[in-house]
C-alpha cells in the first residue's frame, strides 16, 4: 500500500508538532517495510528529512510556500498530487486535511486550544482552524490525538465517537539523556555564555506558554536572594511583544538571558546544565519540553492541567498555571531541597522511558493498517 504523509505544515525550524511529524517519518520508515511511504515536504526541510529518502520512503519535495498559501494549496493543488501518486491512505498530521480527496485518511489533532483558548491566537486562526477541524473530524476515517486529555476535549467539543479517535502519545529523542561529558558541557556553556546557576525555560514565546508568570515568579526569587539566572530558549511567536516589555521593566532583567532558537543537538546540554526546568504553560496537547527535561534528569516544574499530569506523573512538580505564589514556592523548594532534586533526577528518566518515538510510530502504523483493512 502507498501511504502518504503530509509534512508541508512543518516550519523551517521544527518545534512541537513539527518535531512530531519529522520524528514520526523517521521511525515509520525504519519499522515498516511492507508499505511504501510518500512524504510531501517543503524544500527547506531537506536538512531534517533528506536521510529518510530510501527504498520504502520517497520524499516529494514541494517548493517553499507562505503558510497562508500552503492552506490553499492543501485544498487544491495537493489533490492532484494525491491522484498522481496513487495513494491508498493519507495521513494529515497537523490539524487540517484536504476535504475533497476520495481515499482513506487519518488526521492528527494535537490540541483543542483554538476552541478552549482562542484569545491565545491570532484572529485568523481563531476562525479558520475551528472551522477546518470540525470538517476534518467528519471527513477523516480516524483521528489521532497526542494525549487522553486532548482526546476527551475533541470528543466533547467536536462530538466525535469514541471508536473513531485514538490517543498516540509522543516521545523524545535518545539524545535527551544525562550527560557526564564535562568537555561538552563546558563548551556549550562557553558558546552561549551561560551562567553557573540557572533556571531553564524552552519553548516558543507566545501567550499560551504563560511566560509572564515565570518572569514574575523569578523576579520574586531574585528579591529573596537567590543567585540564579533565568535562561530561555525558543523563537518568538505571536504576541511576544508584551513578554519582551515585561523583561525590560524587570529589576532583574540583567539576569534574564534570551538565547533564541537552539539546535536540537545542543538542547540536551541546556537541560543538563540547568538546576530546574520550568514550563508553566496554560494548555498543552502533550508538551515535549517537560518530557525532554525529565529524560535528562533535570527537575521539572510544569502545570497541573491538560496533558501534563498524564505523562509527568509523580516524576515532576505540578502547579496551577495561574498561581504565581505556587510557582514561586515550587521553584524555591527545588532550588533549596537537595533531596528533592535527587529524587526527581532519578524518577524523571524512569518516567520518560515510557514515551519513545518508536512507540509513537508503532501505534500510528497500527492505525494505518486498521483504516486500510476497514476500507
Amino acid at each position: 500500500m502507498r501511504i502518504g504523509i503530509d509534512a508541508t505544515a512543518v516550519p523551517p525550524k521544527p518545534m512541537g508538532a513539527g518535531r512530531y511529524i519529522v520524528y514520526l517519518i523517521h521511525e515509520v520508515g525504519k519499522l515498516d517495510t511492507h508499505h511504501q511511504f510518500i512524504i510531501f515536504a517543503q524544500e527547506y526541510l531537506h536538512p531534517y528529512l533528506a536521510d529518510c529518502d530510501h527504498e520504502n520512503v520517497r520524499i516529494v519535495w514541494i517548493k517553499n510556500m507562505h503558510p497562508a498559501y500552503r492552506l490553499v494549496w492543501e485544498q487544491t493543488a495537493f489533490l492532484r498530487l494525491i491522484r498522481h501518486w496513487n495513494l491508498d491512505l493519507l495521513h494529515s498530521p497537523h490539524y487540517t486535511m484536504p476535504l475533497l480527496h476520495p481515499i482513506p485518511s487519518v488526521v492528527t489533532f494535537h490540541d483543542l486550544i483554538f476552541f478552549l483558548h482562542p484569545e491565545k491566537h491570532t484572529l485568523a486562526k481563531r476562525y479558520f482552524f475551528p472551522w477546518m477541524m470540525r470538517r476534518s473530524s467528519k471527513k477523516a476515517d480516524r483521528i489521532v490525538t497526542d494525549s487522553e486529555s486532548t482526546r476527551r476535549d475533541a470528543m466533547r467539543l467536536l462530538n466525535i465517537p469514541s471508536d473513531k479517535i485514538t490517543t498516540v502519545h509522543l516521545g523524545y529523542q535518545e539524545i535527551f539523556r544525562k550527560i557526564t561529558d564535562q568537555t561538552l558541557l563546558g563548551s556549550i556553556r562557553k558558546k552561549y555564555s551561560l551562567p553557573n546557576q540557572f533556571i531553564f525555560y524552552a519553548g516558543t514565546i507566545e501567550p499560551r506558554k504563560n511566560v509572564p508568570l515565570l518572569l514574575s515568579a523569578f523576579e520574586q526569587l531574585v528579591q529573596q536572594g537567590i543567585p540564579h539566572h533565568l535562561v530561555m530558549t525558543g523563537g518568538l511567536g505571536w504576541g511576544y511583544e508584551d513578554v519582551l516589555a515585561q523583561i525590560d521593566s524587570m529589576h532583574a532583567r540583567e539576569r534574564v538571558h534570551r538565547v533564541g532558537h537552539v539546535p536540537s543537538s545542543e538542547l540536551p546540554v541546556f537541560y543538563n546544565l540547568a538546576e530546574v526546568f520550568v514550563y508553566p504553560s496554560i494548555y498543552e496537547g502533550f508538551g515535549l519540553p517537560p518530557l525532554e527535561g525529565m529524560a535528562c534528569g533535570t527537575p521539572v516544574i510544569t502545570s497541573n492541567i491538560s496533558s501534563m499530569p498524564e505523562f509527568v506523573g509523580d516524576a515532576g512538580i505540578l502547579v496551577e498555571p495561574n498561581d504565581e505564589g505556587a510557582l514561586f514556592q515550587a521553584i524555591r523548594q527545588v532550588l533549596e531541597d537537595e533531596g528533592l532534586r535527587q529524587r526527581l533526577a532519578i524518577e524523571g528518566p524512569r518516567q520518560a522511558a515510557n514515551f519513545t518515538w518508536r512507540h509513537t510510530a508503532e501505534n500510528t502504523l497500527k492505525i494505518y493498517d486498521e483504516v486500510l483493512a476497514s476500507r
